[in-house]
């Protein structure tokens, strides 16, 4: 079986873990790794890093992912999220310190149906599929093991989610039965079955709304008669990456705010953020890519979280420019690109 495992590999696999809406870095980093000789067959994506993931699949070099990411029609889809009722600023405070103060994990069911903020428009900024066989896309989602009958009701130990690789055949095959990451007792609290589960049959678009499903910020995602969360469910896949190819680049990341983040995994995934993030970080990679000053080095990148308290609404406010839209690809690319080629090429970044 290992033998079997071992031809069926992908040779190389580039995580795209997260990102929010800073897609342009992800594309910036790919393009240093085909760059240097290093271009993944695989890439393992995860929330906004699933958006960068399907664009690079879709389009043929990189220079039209980054036009196709800079088209007035992604800015217009970023223009586009609106807030819901639930993100009135002082009852959405009050939850987040409620969260904050609460020690315990899950102790209830919680509601992924309604309890949201944004509102995230039916169709994705992708581009159409052009027939493209490579490089694969696996992406990362959660599977709701509750109904929106049961929320509210105590949680009582059972498991609430099973985290889910969405991929073709041949990443189904090699992640079947593979014990699920973020199920790890080291850092969660069993609110996750302990089995990953694999889905070759949800189509890329459904698989990428998915896993841009966070928690607090959107609805969660319906597909058939099943619900799903995003990708933040394993945020940093290592583990499953190593699984699904012989060789791994992914990024060494900045810890969760622990105020806002790292408080919500807890609240709702039952998992220890800092914890998972220490384990990744003693892991394994070939190429490890330092994006650990993002927060800072891409200050009023992407999406901005602004009061609006004469309309008591908390907003997400995308570049106000068409031009402004653009030169912030562009910078988030260059990032991305900078980051990766001295990862690639071995150099230290001052």
């Amino acid at each position: 079986m290992q033998g079997m495992e071992k031809t069926h590999q992908y040779a190389r696999c580039l995580v795209l873990a997260g990102g929010g809406f800073r897609f342009g870095y992800y594309l910036g980093i790919h393009a240093a790794a085909e760059d240097t000789g290093h271009a993944p067959d695989l890439l393992l994506a995860t929330c906004g890093g699933a958006v960068a993931a399907a664009t690079i699949a879709r389009l043929p070099d990189a220079a039209a992912r980054k036009e196709w990411l800079a088209s007035r029609q992604v800015h217009a889809f970023l223009a586009s999220l609106q807030s819901t009722a639930r993100a009135a600023p002082l009852p959405m405070l009050a939850g987040a310190a409620r969260r904050w103060m609460r020690r315990s994990s899950v102790p209830l069911i919680p509601d992924l149906f309604d309890d949201y903020l944004f509102e995230l428009p039916a169709g994705l900024p992708l581009p159409p599929a052009s027939g493209q066989a490579a490089p694969a896309v696996a992406i990362v989602g959660g599977k709701l093991l509750f109904n929106r009958e049961e929320v509210g009701q105590p949680r009582g130990g059972r498991a609430l989610f099973a985290e889910t690789v969405f991929g073709d055949a041949r990443v189904a095959a090699l992640a079947s039965g593979t014990p699920a990451a973020a199920a790890d007792p080291r850092w969660s609290d069993g609110a996750i079955a302990p089995v990953l589960q694999v889905d070759s049959a949800m189509p890329l678009e459904d698989a990428v709304r998915t896993s841009l499903s966070d928690m607090f910020y959107f609805r969660c995602h319906q597909h058939g008669a099943s619900h799903y969360t995003g990708g933040v469910i394993d945020l940093f896949p290592i583990e499953l990456a190593r699984r699904l190819a012989a060789s791994v680049a992914m990024e060494r990341k900045g810890r969760p705010d622990p105020w806002l983040v790292a408080p919500a995994w807890r609240a709702v995934l039952g998992i220890d953020g800092d914890a998972r993030l220490r384990a990744v970080h003693g892991q394994a990679a070939d190429v490890w890519i330092d994006t650990q000053d993002m927060a800072q080095a891409l200050r009023g990148h992407g999406l901005k979280k602004r009061v609006r308290w004469r309309e008591n609404r908390f907003r997400l406010i995308a570049p106000a420019s068409y031009d402004d839209y653009r030169a912030q690809v562009e910078a988030q690319w260059q990032y991305g690109y900078r980051k990766g080629h001295a990862a690639y090429t071995g150099r230290q970044l001052p």
